[in-house]
């Protein structure tokens, strides 16, 4: 699950660089770090869910 996540945001990371999204936030190519910090808070609370819940 969180090799998925990963792949997914950094998928979404080089198409900011290319082509911004557009969405409220992300509309320079500059913005790419934001995702970056998403990607990290989601990934960190994947983790911790499984490490509590199993």
């Amino acid at each position: 699950m969180t090799k998925l996540i990963a792949l997914l945001l950094i998928l979404a990371m080089a198409i900011q660089v290319i082509k911004p999204l557009g969405f409220p936030g992300l509309r320079r190519r500059m913005d790419f770090w934001k995702l970056a910090l998403i990607a990290f808070a989601v990934w960190a609370v994947v983790l911790l869910s499984r490490d509590f819940l199993m």
